[in-house]
């Protein structure tokens, strides 16, 4: 008795008709997916552009007009090269837009120590703004380029510095030209650390070197009625204790002369502390003055 045989299914006799010719069955997706990238870093803003030892080496997943581009985390790669002798943490601001000139956003990316006269490759990510609805990007470019030598970082990462405090600055406030910026000291050792008056800080221009024609006051009388103006004392903080200061200025430009601008500001807690550096962007205009407020311990 002959048993009667299933026939098999359209799309299997097709199959097996050209499976010499095309490989029917594979997965091309993989493949697929790398020809789409590689279009897109094709598309993508071109590289090269450099500033204060910052060069964009690459950019992937960009594309300003490729259909199929990604429209979702933008990356672009950079290196920093650094002239100076000692290492360096340099802090790195890009710029990106996408093709409608809405921009990305995107957060400054710390290289943490880069060698004297080495270089250390980086990236950064940038995530399309609410409201992009044009895949890729229409450019690239470097905004800002920050750098303090590493003995100098008022907070580095990981364990408490030998000096056993961290100073940080907080993002400042600003009014009509009055600007201020909290400064803040964590006795992160074990031992109490005492302060007493005003921090010592010195103005830097972008090259590190100190700004001329800047006098420092202490306290913020002379930039405005009742900034800054607790009476210096003597305390201590005790491990895990903290304290504040404060810088104040005014961006306004008054008469005639240059302004005076300067990211930087060189700061020592106390006589016979180690220095460190600090990124308040000061803009002090043509006033030429910078208020500091004396030291006070941080309530809890």
């Amino acid at each position: 008795m002959r048993r009667s045989r299933t026939p098999l299914p359209l799309a299997a006799v097709l199959c097996a008709g050209a499976l010499l010719l095309s490989g029917c069955g594979t997965d091309t997706a993989p493949a697929r997916a790398a020809e789409e990238s590689e279009k897109c870093r094709e598309a993508g803003p071109p590289i090269g552009e450099a500033k204060d030892g910052v060069r964009i080496t690459g950019t992937t997943g960009l594309g300003a007009s490729t259909p199929g581009c990604s429209s979702g985390t933008a990356s672009v790669a950079f290196e920093v090269t650094s002239p100076k002798k000692e290492p360096y943490a340099y802090t790195v601001k890009l710029s990106v837009v996408d093709a409608a000139g809405k921009p990305y956003e995107s957060a400054p990316v710390v290289v943490a120590s880069v060698p004297g006269g080495g270089t250390v490759k980086s990236s950064a990510t940038a995530t399309p703004a609410p409201g992009s609805d044009l895949p890729g990007t229409a450019g690239v470019k470097i905004l800002t380029v920050r750098s303090v030598p590493v003995d100098e970082l008022g907070s580095p990462p990981g364990p408490c510095p030998r000096s056993g405090v961290r100073v940080t600055t907080d993002q400042g406030e600003s009014a009509m030209g009055l600007r201020a910026v909290g400064v803040r000291l964590e006795n992160c050792g074990t031992r109490p650390y005492v302060l007493d008056g005003y921090p010592r800080v010195t103005p830097l221009d972008e090259q590190h070197r100190p700004l001329t024609g800047i006098r420092v006051l202490r306290g913020g009388g002379e930039i405005s009625t009742g900034l800054g103006t607790a009476s210096p004392r003597r305390f201590s903080l005790a491990p895990g204790e903290a304290a504040r200061s404060s810088l104040m200025w005014r961006n306004t430009h008054e008469g005639f002369g240059e302004a005076a601008n300067g990211p930087y500001v060189r700061l020592v807690a106390k006589p016979g502390a180690s220095p460190v550096m600090l990124v308040p962007e000061l803009d002090l205009g043509t006033t030429g003055k910078l208020g500091v407020a004396a030291w006070e311990k941080e309530r809890r």
